[in-house]
């Protein structure tokens, strides 16, 4: 097998040798400077991709989405594991508001959460999911999905077909006077839909110099050869014979062009380059390509009269999108041009029925079986959406996974029906993404950024958790040197003492805390007289503004009756759930209950009874520095010497200082003397036999001390402590589990009615090493036909998508 490969490699290589005749690897000069100038890039500014599977296409208010979330490098599409904090909002399209934030935590590159569309107007929507460290580039590079929010009013709406916009793009980037090219061009109507035309180019003199008809979703190229001094105009023949005028690209006396064919030959590439210089007859250029900025290959030639031309073999090409770049020769990128790659080496999904026909209310197993483009087993994640195609119809060629890692996330722009240039099915999917290539433009990078002689650092950071970042003022102003603070985090699960610094202007952040739902803070300085005087302000998140694109208005296409069966479904679920909730609200008689108040023991007592406790009061808390200048005299056998944040504690007959506990926790002295004594309930001492629950910590005594806001039943509203900060922050959401009854069992519930339209939702399938998984679920009482949706991804990075139906009856 190692021989196979290593004689397949030798002759992949022979072939490139013999391919290029006319031309040189790029000199080793070059070659290095580019390649360490864009791994230099790509170590200071890696990329995330991340994308989102929901369980419908469109949605009634009063819905659940439920979305499986997807994060790999961008380079690889390896599942990421640097940023560990999803962010995914929802986003009203017309106002721009943020309506839903939920914060999702990724293990693996993997996470999943839900959002309720509970009190949301209808219309459309865009559901975003992005990163910290993917705010540090612009907005395009968030995963975006319009979403349509219907209620149960609701009516179709016919897509408007009147032309807006035409433009032109001549391939590699320019027209050159006396260069024979390729102009592709794409037409959209009013909601941003590629729409069909037809039209021509008149030169000055009004005469017609060329013609064009689209092929695909508006799209379509012709030959031109611009001549030198002319000026050109389109004109597209509207519906009613009408000529509309469109501005055509401007004609370069001096320039380059670069012409590829990736159609002809299946297994290489032809990369033709012209160009037309004053007083040279001869250019040295360097042909560069890379994809997703990793270098596929650099080579250097010379542009003759006759132009260059390149063959390239493109079986080790990886799948998706192949930047190539023509430098000229002072090494400036001159031309650039998208090529589209696909080898078909997704994951191949499998998706095995018992049957294909069930009753309503069946149990149905399905199982997946995953394999590579070897045959052989693959693990990987999946996800899966269940739904009932009577009521919710697909999009067709919609986004999937496999569309967007290798297609979309790496173009400018809305891709309309981005699933089509995978479909094997569908013969002239290779020539229609060529032309999807002439006219939307490369987003990652620019080279000019690329080879810079420095690169700025980025401003934002991996997440490992949540961050919390704030500013300290004194009186109200600005501080102008470091402060120590203290924090106390607490939630029912987690109760921990941090401490952490300012700089010089005040500003605190605390980074990577690792909770679910919400946690409880408490905030205040250490360490110095007069912290009293001071304030917080806690910065709180902020999405990013949404860039408001020219996306289709009304993106969903809809049958009429599978849409008003939906909406019926809907309404008569949301009616039902109503007096389910009504039924349940009884007003239940007064009862009286006589016994004596068992008085709640305090959680944070390990012991039964201290030897002895001082309670703070504000008298006492007022004239003291710290809690161990309010021990000074008050307890018989505890001698304290010195005050403030030096003094020391000893219980009579111990040498050492005795153990110090906040709130049940054992803590060091500092923390104690750093407290705000206006923040402290009481003090207890223990000494002896009392402090043998500590065992060998309590051997010189204890000194417990009881906060206010450690109490359970504290009333923080009640009490405003100077210097001291209480708020709550958002963690993790916790991910609901979806509702899946379980029929075979008799319960009450399962007397209702069930016309769910996503019958079933798992988004945290693996598959095993033989590359299998089964899962059950129960369908509806709905006899109707049933969509099954499989989207996957491989340790490795390979992608794969799976559809399959069956039908009740």
């Amino acid at each position: 097998m190692q021989l196979t490969r290593y004689l397949q490699k030798s002759m992949l290589v022979a072939a490139l040798l013999m391919a290029l005749m006319a031309l040189k690897w790029a000199d080793e000069d070059f070659t290095r400077q580019i390649t360490s100038k864009l791994q230099l890039y790509r170590h200071q500014f890696p990329y995330e991709k991340a994308y989102l599977h929901t369980d419908k296409p469109y949605y009634v208010t009063g819905d659940t989405l439920w979305f499986k979330g997807y994060l790999v490098d961008g380079s690889m599409h390896l599942p990421d594991s640097a940023s560990n904090l999803l962010y995914v909002d929802f986003i009203e399209q017309q106002t721009g508001k943020n309506v839903a934030l939920r914060r999702v935590q990724m293990s693996g590159g993997i996470g999943h959460g839900e959002i309720t569309l509970d009190s949301l107007p209808a219309g459309a929507y865009t559901i975003r999911a992005y990163t910290n460290w993917m705010r540090n580039f612009s907005d395009v590079f968030f995963f975006q999905k319009s979403i349509h929010l219907f209620d149960t009013e609701s009516t179709t709406a016919n897509a408007s077909s009147d032309l807006t916009d035409v433009q032109f793009f001549p391939e590699g980037g320019q027209l050159v006077a006396g260069i024979n090219t390729r102009v592709a061009f794409k037409a959209v109507n009013g909601n941003g839909l590629g729409t069909d035309v037809k039209g021509f180019v008149l030169n000055r003199n009004n005469d017609t110099v060329s013609s064009f008809n689209s092929e695909y979703l508006g799209m379509g190229r012709f030959q031109f050869e611009p001549r030198s001094g002319e000026r050109y105009t389109a004109f597209i023949r509207t519906k009613d014979e009408k000529a509309t005028r469109f501005n055509f690209p401007e004609v370069q006396e001096n320039g380059f062009t670069l012409l590829v064919d990736n159609l002809s030959n299946p297994l290489k590439m032809r990369i033709i380059a012209y160009c037309k210089t004053p007083e040279k007859k001869e250019v040295p250029v360097h042909i560069v390509g890379h994809s997703r900025g990793i270098i596929s290959f650099a080579a250097r030639g010379v542009i003759s009269g006759k132009g260059l031309t390149v063959s390239l073999p493109t079986a080790e090409l990886p799948d998706g999108i192949t930047h190539l770049t023509l430098f000229d020769d002072q090494n400036k990128p001159v031309c650039e041009r998208l090529v589209f790659i696909n080898h078909q080496r997704s994951l191949n999904l499998k998706v095995n029925l018992s049957k294909t026909a069930f009753a309503p209310r069946e149990q149905t197993e399905i199982e997946i079986v995953a394999t590579d483009s070897a045959g052989k087993p693959a693990e990987a994640n999946l996800s899966v959406a269940v739904t009932d195609a009577g009521q919710i119809k697909q999009q067709p060629y919609d986004a999937n996974i496999v569309s967007y890692l290798l297609l979309s996330s790496d173009l400018k722009g809305f891709i309309e029906q981005p699933g089509y240039y995978f479909d094997p099915e569908k013969k002239q999917r290779k020539i229609h993404a060529d032309y999807l290539m002439m006219t939307q433009g490369w987003s990652r990078f620019r080279w000019e950024d690329v080879l810079r002689d420095s690169l700025e650092a980025p401003g934002r950071f991996l997440e490992q958790g949540i961050t919390l970042t704030g500013e300290v003022l004194r009186n109200d102003k600005p501080v102008n040197s470091k402060i120590m603070l203290s924090l106390f985090l607490s939630n029912d699960s987690l109760s921990n003492f941090l401490s952490t610094e300012t700089n010089e202007n005040g500003k605190f952040a605390v980074y990577n805390l690792v909770f679910a739902d919400s946690l409880q803070i408490r905030l205040q300085g250490m360490n110095k007289k007069g912290n009293q005087n001071l304030s917080f302000i806690l910065n709180p998140f902020d999405p990013p503004k949404m860039t408001l694109l020219q996306v289709p208005f009304y993106p969903v296409t809809v049958e009429a009756q599978k849409f008003k069966d939906f909406l019926k479904r809907a309404g008569e679920e949301q009616e039902l759930t109503r007096k389910i909730r009504e039924n349940r609200e009884r007003l239940l008689k007064e009862v009286t209950i006589k016994a004596k108040k068992e008085a709640p023991r305090d959680s944070r007592k390990l012991y039964n009874t201290a030897d002895a406790t001082v309670k703070i009061t504000p008298q006492l808390a007022s004239g003291n520095m710290s809690v161990l200048d309010m021990l000074a005299g008050r307890v018989a056998g505890v001698q304290v010497s010195g005050s403030g944040m030096n003094a020391s504690v000893f219980i009579r007959g111990n040498r050492g200082e005795p153990l110090f506990v906040l709130d049940g926790m054992p803590v060091d002295k500092a923390m104690i003397t750093n407290l705000n004594v206006f923040d402290v309930e009481s003090i207890d001492v223990l000494k002896g036999a009392s402090a043998a629950i500590f065992g060998s910590r309590g051997g010189n005594g204890v000194i417990s001390v009881l906060t206010k806001r450690g109490n359970a039943n504290y009333d923080y509203s009640q009490d405003i402590v100077p210097g001291v900060l209480v708020s709550k922050i958002a963690g993790f959401n916790v991910p609901k589990e979806f509702y899946a009854p379980a029929y075979a069992v008799k319960k009450p519930d399962n007397l209702l009615p069930d016309f769910r339209s996503t019958i079933h939702w798992a988004p945290v399938l693996k598959t095993d090493k033989n590359g299998k998984v089964k899962f059950q679920y129960y369908n509806t009482d709905a006899a109707t036909s049933v969509d099954v949706r499989v989207e996957a991804l491989s340790p490795s990075g390979i992608q794969g998508t799976a559809n399959a139906g069956y039908t009740v009856q």
